[in-house]
């Protein structure tokens, strides 16, 4: 299992500024606007904390404490099964909102997945009755939440898709069009995917091995569909990509 340590540096609270940890009023969110971001950052106990690419967030059958914001990075959610396979779920983006189970039942819960950070990824995490609470205060911040809550039932349903591949091929081919959509920076020759992807990260997130990894990867390259640079991704035309093994 990746990650076996996990890597948080966390700020201390600043109330005064209302840095992560203060307690700010937030029952007129909708009036104010805000953001989920600054509605996190709002609650008690929240912090920021900063996570090393590789490291584990939390791990299956942890207590469901708290629930994170990822603010910069990608988080890779995984389901680890009795045979030892490890099969991704989800990679979370920016401004994703994870570690709600305990938000939905009600009660403190275990972990279902393996939380990892992808890339190194700053977030902000809280405890999940000071989410409850506030949901209770405002419906508003309820309504926040479920939208940040939707958006990680969709990249899960995406991963899930793309995992439906058998050929190993066009599953590789799914992966990188979702990571255009949710990471990629268009420039002068294609799709740059905004992560320094290593082929053995690639391998983990879609089951398969480095070494078919790096011959499907070669394939790709020889035919002129993506180049990679300094382990960054770029596609040269998605829609190209997508018909070679639709």
């Amino acid at each position: 299992m990746v990650g076996a340590n996990r890597g948080f540096s966390r700020y201390p609270s600043n109330p005064s500024t209302g840095a992560p940890g203060s307690v700010a009023p937030i029952g007129a969110a909708a009036q104010a606007n805000l953001t989920l971001l600054e509605v996190m950052r709002s609650l008690n106990g929240s912090s920021v904390e900063t996570i090393e690419r590789g490291k584990t967030i939390f791990f299956p059958g942890d207590p469901a404490e708290r629930v994170y914001l990822i603010r910069r990075g990608a988080v890779r959610l995984s389901r680890v099964y009795e045979s030892g396979e490890e099969i991704t779920v989800a990679l979370l983006r920016e401004n994703s909102l994870f570690g709600v189970l305990s938000l939905l039942t009600g009660q403190r819960s275990d972990r279902f997945y393996h939380a990892i950070a992808f890339t190194r990824v700053e977030m902000v995490s809280a405890p999940a009755g000071s989410a409850r609470r506030a949901i209770e205060d405002d419906a508003s911040v309820g309504l926040l939440l479920l939208q940040g809550l939707s958006s990680r039932i969709l990249q899960t349903e995406t991963m899930i898709e793309t995992l439906t591949h058998r050929d190993m091929s066009s599953r590789l081919v799914s992966f990188l069009l979702v990571l255009c959509r949710d990471f990629g920076v268009p420039g002068n020759t294609g799709i740059t995917i905004d992560l320094r992807l290593s082929h053995q990260a690639i391998a983990e997130a879609i089951g398969s091995t480095r070494v078919t990894i790096t011959r499907l990867l070669g394939d790709l390259r020889q035919d002129g569909l993506l180049q990679i640079d300094r382990k960054k991704i770029t596609v040269f035309d998605p829609i190209a990509l997508a018909k070679r093994f639709s």
